[in-house]
Formats: structure tokens, C-alpha cells, sequence
């Protein structure tokens, strides 16, 4: 081999070692954060629909661990999460007060509805909740309940509360120890009667012969809230990075991509963060 086709060769290994060593740090220096959230923010497709806006306008990747609401709290008080994203108002409150973040924001809201067999069995159909799951109760009709310390199955234990009797849930009351789109499935594959969130209701594809029994009654409000993890619990959380998601979902331009996600034309969330 000739001198200068020698030196084309080892110069063309240099090349490509600098370009190796020049691409691996890239990658090890992308910015993500860890954001413990709801299933139904996960389910109802929401995170998949603004989260690209976010990476677009930050430059952040975001990993959501969608997990039910006491889950997801639980993995913040460890430290394992940068932002909570949740929907039990009264749970993240005292989050907040133990010191775990510095503040709680409003961000969006949907309501909770009652979803049973379009038959209609024990007679739920209407806009009262209560009166609604002591007909349930009252008929000993299939009903599966979450039973997974999630934000839907706080709600569904107060509305039980509200009942005459709380302990009186009917012979066919069933905790599945599940996710939202989960505990669906068994409503449709056993004719049982559920409370589950609208978004994931909308974005729901095995519906069988489910509908909507019992919406409108205010006590059905289901607010959403987010917060940093306090990193003087957690020396480990992302601050910078996580203060940038928090800021731009309660921004213009998050609360505009909650608000632009629809599904047939009808809107799951309504964005309510106030500045």
C-alpha cells in the first residue's frame, strides 16, 4: 500500500473513533425526568398527545409511570419521580404539607361517570351518583371497583360513604386491584357496573354492551393536580428540568394542547390552571 493510501486509512479510523466519541456523550446528556401520574391520564391517551409538544418546545424527555393516584404518590415520597401528576385533591394537599413539594397547581378537570350494562338491570340510570350505587347495592348487581388506592377509587369510596349504608355494597361488589382500562374489561365481560373517568371511557375500544348510566352530578367533578418533588427531600429530583414541565402544562401553551385533545369531536379534559 502506498504512503498516502496508508494515511487515507488510518485517518479514516481516526474519523470514525471522533465520531463515536463525539456521539456517545449526546446521548448520555439528553434530558429527561420521570413523571408519576394516573392510568387515566396514561389510557386516556392524553400524555401521548402533548407530551411531543412539551419535548419540542424543552428539548425533554418525559417517562410516565402511570400507576393508580396513591401509587403514584407513594413513588414521589420515595424520591423515585421529578413531578407528580395526579386526582385526589384532599391526598396531594397532604403531600404538599409534609413537605414533599413546595406547591400544588390545578391543571385540568373531567368528571367521573357510572358506566353499566345499557340493559340497565338495577335500575342506576339517572344524574344522582348516590342514589345510583344504593340501587346498585340494592340489587346485588356486579359492580368492579378499582380497589387500588387510585384517585377513581377515592372518589368511588366516597360516593359509597354518602350512602345510608357504606358497608352495604351489594353481593356483586368485586375490587380487581387494577388500572382503569383493566377494571373496564371486566365490566364488559361480565355485565357490571363501574365508576371509571371519562377520559378513558372515550378512549375505551372494547365497550361491549356498556354505556354511560349516571353523569352531571357535581359531586362527579374530578380535578387534576401537578407538583414538583421537593428536592430538599430528594436532592436527586431534576428541579430545573421538572419546573419546565410544571410551568408549561399550567403555560398557554400546555393548557392549550389539554384542551385541543379530542376524541370524535368531544374534548376529555378541560384546562383550569390559574397563574
Amino acid at each position: 500500500m502506498r504512503f498516502f493510501e496508508r494515511f487515507e486509512a488510518v485517518s479514516s479510523v481516526k474519523r470514525s473513533l471522533c465520531a463515536i466519541v463525539l456521539v456517545v456523550p449526546a446521548v448520555s446528556w439528553a434530558q429527561s425526568i420521570v413523571v408519576a401520574s394516573t392510568t387515566s391520564t396514561e389510557q386516556s391517551g392524553l400524555f401521548g398527545h402533548i407530551l411531543p409538544a412539551f419535548k419540542q418546545a424543552s428539548g425533554i424527555d418525559v417517562k410516565v409511570v402511570a400507576l393508580g393516584t396513591g401509587q403514584a404518590i407513594d413513588m414521589a415520597r420515595r424520591g423515585d419521580a421529578d413531578v407528580l401528576f395526579v386526582h385526589d385533591k384532599a391526598a396531594e394537599e397532604k403531600f404538599v404539607a409534609d413537605g414533599y413539594s413546595s406547591r400544588r397547581h390545578e391543571v385540568m378537570y373531567n368528571d367521573f361517570v357510572l358506566i353499566g350494562p345499557k340493559a340497565d338491570p338495577a335500575a342506576a340510570r339517572g344524574a344522582d351518583i348516590v342514589a345510583a350505587l344504593k340501587k346498585v347495592a340494592a340489587a346485588n348487581a356486579p359492580f368492579v371497583s378499582r380497589g387500588d388506592k387510585s384517585g377513581t377509587h377515592a372518589a368511588e369510596l366516597r360516593f359509597w360513604k354518602l350512602t345510608d349504608n357504606e358497608a352495604a355494597k351489594g353481593g356483586g361488589y368485586r375490587e380487581c386491584g387494577c388500572g382503569m382500562g383493566p377494571a373496564l374489561n371486566i365490566a364488559a365481560s361480565s355485565g357490571a357496573y363501574v365508576l371509571a373517568d371519562r377520559g378513558t371511557w372515550l378512549n375505551f375500544k372494547n365497550r361491549a354492551d356498556l354505556a354511560v348510566l349516571v353523569e352531571g352530578d357535581r359531586r362527579l367533578f374530578n380535578q387534576y393536580g401537578v407538583m414538583l418533588v421537593s428536592s430538599a427531600k430528594h436532592p436527586q429530583v431534576k428541579t430545573g428540568e421538572g419546573q419546565k414541565f410544571v410551568d408549561w402544562v399550567t403555560g398557554p401553551a400546555g393548557q392549550a394542547a389539554i384542551a385541543s385533545y379530542k376524541i370524535g369531536g368531544e374534548q376529555l379534559f378541560f384546562p383550569n390552571a390559574v397563574k
